[in-house]
């Protein structure tokens, strides 16, 4: 499959709502609909532009199937619906997917499919000095949620370069915060640097002159790591095997349909996020935060595997062991044109 780099969409909500629907939904007996779950960032541009040229409901007319959408804004959230059996499919970081999968016993969730690859960087105050690893003593470092995708990156840095967090007897300081928090901390010069996701990477930068340190994208082979995956619910999957088929050709469709519509992607997703939150993102946080990301929807598994081993070595994933047997689900699919799927 081709992968294209894009540029576009990115999101500038400050205290965004944990969760809100675009549809009506209830947790009751989930026959004849799906449930899916997305964040509104940038980074997961394939369910948004998926449900905005309605691929997703084209790809899955025949079914007569009402698709409900919940919109989160973090991982372990979508986990948690994941296991009260309140989502059948949601689009997430591997980090938290790796840890339902184990907090599971291997039982609940599976990966589908992938939907982005790269879209974090590591940006910090321009006169913080973190540019040299010496200069790390006493610095205050954030990230999201403690264990997601980005926390377990800076972590994995940090201890790389033999530095070690306060908690574990050294003298660096993480701060495990939203990213809101984190943008209006950096403002305020209360934190030294960030490593965040976009849109809030490119916002830190163009907005609170911020200087991009690297983009991880650096760190892994190809330049490409899985940062967005499709998964679904084990029993949901099991009971609905053609549903799943299609939606995984419908997220297919969806990542050529943006690889091949950079600039009317770009569009859709300002009139989602105009309609969500009612407001637009600056054509240049737009631009330069889209290209920081590919639109994929390989899984990369290689990448998952190493966030894994990188989790671990952590003490992320408990202490007897761990494995991912089976966490990806493999099925054929075949794709053809969706051109005629969109007709704004």
């Amino acid at each position: 499959m081709k992968i294209l780099y894009l540029i576009g969409i990115a999101i500038v909500v400050i205290g965004i709502i944990a969760f809100v629907g675009f549809a009506q939904s209830s947790d009751d007996d989930p026959q004849n609909k799906i449930r899916v779950a997305f964040s509104p960032s940038i980074i997961h541009a394939v369910p948004i532009i998926g449900m905005e040229t309605q691929i997703f409901t084209n790809n899955l007319d025949d079914d007569d199937l009402d698709i409900q959408v919940k919109i989160f804004d973090s991982g372990p959230q979508v986990i948690e619906s994941i296991f009260s059996n309140s989502v059948d499919i949601a689009y997430v970081g591997p980090g938290p997917v790796i840890n339902g999968f184990l907090k599971s016993d291997g039982n609940d969730l599976k990966i589908l499919a992938g939907a982005a690859s790269g879209g974090a960087s590591f940006v910090i105050q321009k006169n913080s000095g973190l540019d040299l690893i010496e200069n790390y003593s006493g610095k205050r470092i954030a990230a999201p949620q403690i264990s997601n995708t980005q926390d377990v990156s800076l972590r994995h840095y940090l201890a790389e370069n033999g530095l070690k967090t306060a908690e574990k007897g050294g003298d660096v300081f993480v701060l495990n915060i939203a990213n809101p928090d984190i943008y209006t901390l950096f403002a305020k010069g209360d934190i030294d640097g960030a490593w965040v996701p976009e849109p809030w990477a490119t916002m830190l930068v163009e907005e609170l002159g911020g200087v991009r340190l690297f983009d991880e994208n650096e760190f892994w082979p190809e330049n490409q790591f899985s940062s967005v995956l499709l998964i679904g619910r084990t029993d949901y999957i099991e009971k609905n095997p053609e549903i799943i088929r299609k939606w995984i050709n419908a997220n297919e469709k969806t990542v050529q349909w943006i690889n091949n519509h950079p600039d009317e992607s770009k569009k859709l997703y300002n009139e989602f996020l105009k309609s969500y939150i009612g407001r637009t993102l600056p054509q240049n946080i737009l631009e330069k935060s889209f290209s920081k990301i590919i639109i994929t929807s390989e899984t990369l598994e290689n990448s998952v595997y190493t966030f894994a081993e990188r989790a671990d070595a952590l003490g992320y994933l408990g202490r007897d062991g761990y494995t991912l047997d089976g966490i990806f689900y493999h099925e054929n699919i075949s794709v053809t044109s969706n051109e005629e799927n969109y007709n704004g």
